[in-house]
């Protein structure tokens, strides 16, 4: 079981990981970001297994900068900050297409 984020690039459109690996991507976010940009998107990781839930177009935006801000960190491993990049794209693609930015 695992996360599907609307608007990834895989033949379904989504971005998939596994609750662990989203738990694990979280940690090491946590460990490069700021305090105050870690706390502005840890709502997305925070969240009971499987509880769906969307992000509106224009927080799907700052999101993708967070994230983006964490995968260059010169502290960010090379694999995470592949995993927070592609996850920023998709979050980039739900903003440009104003639309909803859906986790379930």
């Amino acid at each position: 079981m695992g996360w599907n984020v609307s608007h990834g690039t895989n033949a379904n459109g989504e971005f998939r990981r596994s609750y662990t690996s989203m738990s694990n991507l979280a940690q090491q976010l946590a460990h490069v970001l700021s305090t105050s940009d870690w706390r502005s998107i840890a709502y997305l990781f925070n969240r009971p297994s499987g509880d769906p839930f969307t992000v509106a177009p224009a927080e799907a935006s700052r999101v993708a900068d967070v994230l983006r801000t964490a995968a260059i960190h010169r502290l960010m491993p090379g694999d995470w900050g592949a995993t927070a990049d592609e996850l920023a794209d998709a979050a980039d693609h739900a903003a440009y297409a104003d639309e909803p930015w859906t986790w379930r």
